[in-house]
């Protein structure tokens, strides 16, 4: 596994070498021994899969407060999306910055998605599927999200939108004055 950092403090891309051979490819998706400095004693309680029918969905942004707050690993294992993190961290130095990049199933690529950062995707071709692995489980009385076109955030979509759930529909902007998480 090969580990680049981005933009954004402490969020990462996680490269992984498939081993290609007549029959097909074989990748490791998780390796607790390269990525334990990422995981800081806390374990992958919790593994999804998010599937995706239109070209165009967002689904985000969405975060768990304290004492809930995860890190998540993210894969695209069918289809390509477009994969936003936003550092909601008070006393981060990328404070309400955001970034985006391209994960699609070919790629072989994972994104390991810091404690205290907002996370959403557009995605990019139908029938496209995320998998996803938590550090925490899922707390409703901890869930939160900040709306998808935030002005405070500006992040810039590759797609129009062509749908979006109402829960995210109805998260709130940030306010001027927000401190962070």
């Amino acid at each position: 596994m090969n580990i680049v950092n981005l933009p954004i403090v402490d969020l990462v891309l996680i490269k992984s070498e498939p081993i290609l051979d007549t029959r097909g490819k074989f990748s490791r998706i998780f390796c607790e021994k390269e990525l334990s400095n990422y995981l800081n004693n806390k374990q992958i309680l919790q593994i999804n899969i998010s599937e995706n029918i239109n070209q165009g969905t967002i689904r985000g942004l969405h975060f768990q407060n304290h004492p809930s707050q995860e890190k998540k690993f993210v894969k695209c294992i069918k289809g390509r999306v477009f994969d936003v993190t936003v550092d909601l961290r008070k006393n981060s130095p990328t404070f309400l910055k955001w970034y985006g990049l391209e994960i699609k199933e070919t790629d072989n690529n994972m994104i390991l998605i810091p404690e205290g950062c907002a996370h959403g995707f557009q995605v990019l071709e139908h029938n496209s599927h995320l998998l996803y692995l938590h550090t925490e489980s899922y707390n409703s009385e901890y869930e939160d999200g900040i709306k998808y076109d935030d002005p405070l955030i500006s992040i810039d979509w590759p797609l129009e939108l062509s749908d979006i759930s109402d829960r995210d529909l109805k998260h709130p902007y940030l306010s001027n004055n927000y401190r962070g998480i």
